[in-house]
């Protein structure tokens, strides 16, 4: 935003110069109030095993406005694998691994800051594109390296998009207008959730290791990989330290707990981080400048979920955590527990426990009055009031919600295709 100072008109000069630009200062002005005015803040809904994503109203109702097809190329990149056995044999390890005996078409998106196109990542394709919101054609595309992409984050400015690349443990960071990689670094094994700072500075990524084996016993740990958090400057995208949750689980007694950071939302400060490793019915909160685990939640388990690890999905017993905008509430999806809650974070008290199936994302609405998650489980959205910690309404969507995302589309769009 360029900020405007008021000056000392000292000389006729000077008061010409005004006199000559103000009129253009006024007219840009009025052209950014009407691209603006010509934009709607939605929500956008992947759904993963389907391959669209549903777009809706922000808050209020939450109602449905359009769809998406995230895979309009689909018999192009079919072919592609079909014609490469080492393609072919990531895409069916991905079907019938992380994917849960389905392919997995969405990912993430996040639409470009003039609300003309959405930029999706789609796991099976193992890529990224950018879909004209008005036509439903692809912008751009960009193959990952290694065989799948992952979650995603964009930057406070809107120009770049951050992606994981899950098998060749690296990010890249794009250009979200054009598609042209900017940067990438290396993580840990298997990069996942990816969160850029509020000043737009740092690039925190999470290494979760491997999610779909069966060595999922404590001592097995081992096994999972190279799991911590990187920190890259988000300008040269050059490591700036490395947070390993080993040592602060260890020190705080907690020998047994898994060190795979899954999903993770900072303090309005950013001088907490909250988040969730796997297995682990809860949460933590980590305080950066002291570089330690600071308070540890654990959350009801479901009398009906098995204790078995082996039988959680992807290794995560809870997946999805937001803050509700002025730091004072958390809601956590208690994703193989079937329920979500809304947390006090000054007590770590749960709220009700608002039923919910197979809940794997959780995100804040437009007016940041609720928590959002996404039921995988029943093919629906769910909005939870964060001052009372009771559901909403639910809205049904496509097959397999996953990640859901704040974004914005031209106000009178309705679609662009089933």
């Amino acid at each position: 935003m360029a900020a405007f100072r008021s000056r000392h008109l000292c000389s006729v000069a000077a008061a010409l110069v005004l006199t000559v630009t103000a009129p253009a200062a006024v007219a840009s002005a009025a052209s950014d109030a009407s691209n603006a005015a010509a934009l709607r803040e939605v929500m956008f809904v992947g759904n993963n095993w389907e391959g669209t994503s549903d777009v809706i109203k922000s808050t209020g109702d939450f109602a449905k406005i359009g769809r998406i097809n995230v895979i309009p190329d689909k018999a192009a990149r079919m072919a592609e694998i079909n014609a490469d056995p080492i393609k072919w044999i990531y895409f069916q390890a991905i079907r019938n691994g992380v994917g849960e005996g389905h392919d997995q078409f969405v990912d993430d998106m996040y639409s470009t800051p003039d609300g003309t196109s959405v930029v999706v990542s789609r796991p099976s394709f193992a890529d990224v594109v950018s879909i004209n919101l008005a036509t439903g054609a692809i912008n751009w595309r960009f193959p990952v390296s290694g065989y799948r992409s992952d979650h995603m984050a964009v930057s406070p400015d809107g120009t770049r998009v951050a992606v994981s690349a899950s098998i060749s443990n690296t990010v890249h960071v794009l250009d979200i207008l054009t598609g042209k990689q900017l940067g990438s670094f290396k993580t840990g094994d298997k990069p996942h959730e990816n969160i850029f700072t509020k000043d737009g500075k740092y690039i925190y990524n999470m290494a979760i290791g491997d999610v779909n084996t069966s060595q999922d016993a404590p001592w097995q740990d081992f096994t999972k990989g190279d799991r911590h958090i990187t920190v890259v400057d988000a300008t040269t995208y050059k490591q700036v330290k490395i947070i390993d949750m080993r040592d602060k689980l260890d020190a705080i007694g907690l020998t047994d707990y898994s060190d795979a950071v899954r999903p993770a939302v900072f303090s309005p400060d950013e001088s907490k981080l909250y988040f969730q490793v796997s297995f682990f019915n809860g949460f933590f909160e980590y305080d950066l400048a002291t570089d330690r685990i600071t308070r540890t939640k654990t959350l009801p388990k479901n009398p009906a979920t098995s204790d078995d690890r082996t039988t959680f999905v992807n290794d995560s017993r809870h997946h999805g955590i937001s803050m509700k905008p002025d730091g004072t509430k958390l809601c956590v999806a208690g994703t193989m527990d079937d329920y979500a809650t809304v947390v006090d974070r000054a007590t770590l008290q749960e709220g009700p426990l608002v039923p919910a199936s197979k809940p794997y994302w959780a995100t804040v609405s437009g007016d940041g009055k609720d928590c959002v998650i996404s039921e995988s489980g029943a093919d629906q959205v769910t909005a939870i009031d964060f001052a009372t910690g009771q559901k909403v309404l639910s809205i049904p969507v496509g097959d397999h919600p996953q990640r859901v995302r704040l974004g914005h589309v031209a106000a009178d769009w309705t679609g662009t295709g089933s």
